[in-house]
Order: structure tokens, then sequence, then C-alpha cells
């Protein structure tokens, strides 16, 4: 029997724009890497082109984003145009980076996301463990074929 043993999930997370508060995201960096997940943290006030950057030079699987200052309908098309010029979307929301946003997230805000190409919507008060099985369920993983004469 052959056994594929998958790399953890690498996970970016950062605080797009001027947002000041980071306690929530290093709470929840912390339940990721505690669920076995490998994290980036590139912290507060980055900008989109920052975070796709990093993404594509991490090589990340997901890129995770707390915004709290209200501002995520102008910042999100910002990094998902970053992150598709820099090959890690496109617009069919098919392939790429899993793109998870969190923070002070309107109810009518969150299928708008989700038609931009936010993967998952987390508004405060989420816990981090819908997180982690969010990722755990959702992000695509690609078990290698065997090699020619193998299993």
């Amino acid at each position: 029997m052959t056994v594929h043993n998958n790399p953890p999930p690498r996970v970016l997370l950062a605080k797009l724009g001027l947002d000041g508060h980071d306690r929530g995201i290093k709470i929840i960096a912390r339940a990721l890497r505690d669920s076995g997940m490998e994290v980036v943290y590139l912290g507060m006030r980055v900008t989109a082109d920052q975070v796709a950057a990093a993404a594509a030079q991490e090589d990340v699987d997901v890129v995770g984003i707390s915004i709290l200052s209200g501002a995520h309908m102008r910042l999100i098309p910002r990094l998902i145009d970053a992150l598709q010029r820099h090959g890690l979307a496109d617009d069919s929301g098919d392939g790429g980076v899993m793109l998870l946003v969190g923070g002070t997230i309107p109810d009518g805000d969150v299928e708008p996301l989700h038609q931009l190409g936010v993967n998952g919507v987390f508004p405060v008060g989420s816990f981090t463990g819908q997180m982690v099985d969010f990722i755990q369920t959702n992000l695509p993983r690609q078990i290698p074929s065997p090699v020619d004469g193998e299993g």
C-alpha cells in the first residue's frame, strides 16, 4: 500500500489596511499552528501587493486577511487583483490560493465577498475551530499519482 504524506497547509495571515488591532489574528495564528498548519504572519498595515508578493514567495495554500476597519469592500478587490497579477488567483474562482477574510464583516457583505472570489468569510465572533475545519475541509489537495510500476 502506498501512503501519501501531504505537507501541512501553509497559511499566510495579514492585517490589510490601517487596522491597529492584532490580538485576534495572533490567536488565529496559534490555533492554525496548533492544528498542524504552517503559519506565516506578515503583521499589520500591509498592502495588497505586499500580501500577494509574500504569498507567492512563501508558496502558501491559504491567504487569511483580518480587517476590522470596515474597509473590506475596498481592500479585498485590490487584494484579489494583486493575487491575480502574481498568478495566485484566477477570474473563475477556481484554482489559486484559498482566500479567507475575517473581522468586522456585516451579514450583507458576506455574499458580495464570495462573489468577488473570497472562499470563506468569518465575522467577528467566529470560532477558531470553524476556521481550522473550513481549511481542512475545503483545501483542495493533490494526491500524487503512483509512478509507473508502483501500486
